[in-house]
């Protein structure tokens, strides 16, 4: 009998370091020079070459070949250089991406230019490195670690892929989220199910609602599970639920949940707000 508490107690602990490193892995990406933090503008770009804010430049979209294309003008003494080469933007330049594609195009000082395809429009996202999101950026608060959010969950499969149209944290921009099949675990004696994305190594990514959002946490958030085992069998920890750039910025253009991913619980694992404090 001894030996098994022992043993739980180990294993426990195990879990707890393995999360702590999470924690810490997580902190660093989003402190990244020119990360999520860093967002200071979102402007949609027009037909009509015309200056934006921040930076400098006529920018403007066109449509050449059938293609539309997103259209830099500006003179070498303006300051703006090649984000990749590092040369100076001299004349007129373009660049065509597809949806969902970004490109980090050119940079002004500490500034960034991220242009984006979102919703069959190009648009410019500033990231500047001196932003004071970044700058006062200690840490995101989280609740503290609960191996009761830590579920044997199973994994049901669509025979193939859904696209289900869903909102994002712009109003103005609509997405897809492709729900590859259903999470199903288990609650309190309640059965749960949630639609998730499924990557390129099997992972899962799972947007949710829960009863927590709006007071501790944001009002959304998403957790990501390993490939499930062999006998559908996956294992869904809470404790590493994590918050969309869109709850640290308002230049987001983050998926929102599909309609039935909403949980009648509260999930006090995880991140929460930013300023939820720690």
């Amino acid at each position: 009998m001894t030996d098994t508490i022992a043993q739980g107690a180990d294993k426990d602990a195990q879990l707890l370091a393995r999360w702590q490193r999470f924690r810490e892995n997580r902190n660093t990406a989003l402190a990244e020079e020119h990360g999520w933090l860093t967002l200071t503008s979102f402007q949609w770009l027009e037909p009509t070459p015309s200056p934006v804010e921040l930076v400098p430049g006529l920018w403007s979209t066109s449509e050449s070949v059938g293609l539309e294309a997103a259209v830099l003008t500006a003179r070498a003494d303006e300051g703006l250089v090649f984000d990749e080469e590092g040369d100076p933007v001299d004349g007129t330049f373009s660049a065509h991406l597809t949806e969902d594609e970004s490109l980090n195009w050119v940079r002004y000082g500490s500034i960034v230019v991220e242009l984006a395809m979102r919703g069959g429009r190009y648009a410019i996202r500033t990231r500047d490195s001196q932003s004071p999101t970044l700058t006062e950026f200690r840490g995101v608060p989280v609740f503290d670690y609960a191996p009761e959010w830590v579920i044997e969950a199973r994994w049901e499969p669509y025979p193939t892929p859904r696209d289900v149209p869903i909102s994002t944290a712009n109003p103005l921009v609509e997405g897809i989220h492709r729900s590859a099949g259903e999470v199903v675990f288990h609650r309190h004696g309640h059965e749960y199910r949630l639609q998730a994305e499924q990557g390129k190594l099997g992972d899962l990514t799972i947007t949710f609602h829960d009863e927590t959002n709006g007071s501790t946490t944001d009002d959304w958030r998403k957790v990501t599970t390993a490939k499930p085992r062999p006998d559908g069998t996956v294992i869904l920890d809470f404790n590493r639920a994590i918050n969309y750039p869109s709850a640290f910025t308002a230049y987001g253009t983050c998926p929102m949940p599909v309609r039935d991913n909403s949980l009648d619980l509260a999930v006090e694992a995880g991140e929460k707000m930013p300023d939820a404090g720690a």
